[in-house]
């Protein structure tokens, strides 16, 4: 082979293995980080990944706020809306001026069951 044809294929070889090395030692430095983020907000994590739960069964597409509320105890009223809302839950009103939350993943779902009702 040419020698003046190696330095670059070298020089190439080099920069992709150094930016390999690179992506790897971030990716490790990312996922470490991400861990202790959730190490430390255990607690919304999971609140939010249990109101996921809640409002993801498969006979109830709503659910009241009284019976998240009794779910996931420990939360103040507003706090526990923000965990629904970051769940991706979307608050309603009934006729009885009831709060009833749902996720906006189900919304067709939900409005398939309404307009059966009707």
């Amino acid at each position: 082979m040419d020698p003046s044809l190696l330095t670059p294929l070298f020089t190439l070889l080099g920069t992709l293995v150094g930016g390999l090395v690179t992506f790897a030692v971030n990716r490790q430095q990312f996922r470490h980080q991400l861990q202790a983020l959730q190490q430390q907000y255990k607690t919304e994590f999971m609140a939010e990944e249990t109101a996921r739960h809640f409002l993801s069964h498969k006979s109830f597409t709503d659910r009241s706020f009284d019976v998240l509320k009794k779910h996931l105890g420990g939360f103040e009223d507003d706090e526990l809306r923000k965990i629904l809302v970051r769940a991706g839950a979307v608050r309603t009103y009934r006729e009885d001026d009831s709060e009833w939350w749902y996720l906006l993943s189900r919304m067709g779902e939900r409005i398939e069951k309404l307009q059966q009702r009707a």
